[in-house]
């Protein structure tokens, strides 16, 4: 492990040196990391490729993802939202902004994005769940 200025991780003026490699081994490490199981791993190193590439669209969804599975549900609803506002064509951004507004407890939030989901791919049965659970859902808290 490189060590920062202090020598020490998790003191105060501590900081990590950046991982070896250029933007796209961090990528391809970043997401090796999420399909092996380690989302938070992957999330750190992918976050700092975001900010080397900011719009790269691919960076961003492999950030989001990795968030959200290491429930980091605010930051991947922040990754996927500026997915969406990149690219509003995006149905798995959308939905991915859903499940994570979902996440935070905000189903009033979530019902949007998981609508326009379903409305781009009616055939996708994950989406469709989604919607009609955080519906279900909003029914049974105006009871």
């Amino acid at each position: 492990m490189t060590q920062g200025r202090s020598g020490q991780p998790g003191s105060p003026d501590y900081e990590p040196a950046a991982p070896a490699g250029g933007v796209y081994e961090w990528f391809q490490r970043g997401v090796k990391l999420l399909k092996d199981g380690s989302p938070a791993a992957a999330a750190a190193i992918l976050a700092r490729a975001a900010d080397a590439e900011p719009d790269s669209r691919s960076i961003r969804e492999a950030l989001a993802r990795a968030q959200f599975n290491s429930r980091q549900y605010e930051d991947a609803a922040d990754s996927f939202r500026w997915i969406v506002s990149a690219n509003p064509t995006e149905d798995y951004a959308y939905f991915g902004l859903g499940m994570s507004l979902w996440r935070t407890g905000d189903m009033e939030a979530a019902q949007e994005p998981l609508a326009i989901a379903v409305a781009m791919r009616p055939d996708l049965r994950d989406y469709v769940s989604a919607l009609k659970q955080v519906r279900a859902t909003l029914r049974a808290r105006e009871v």
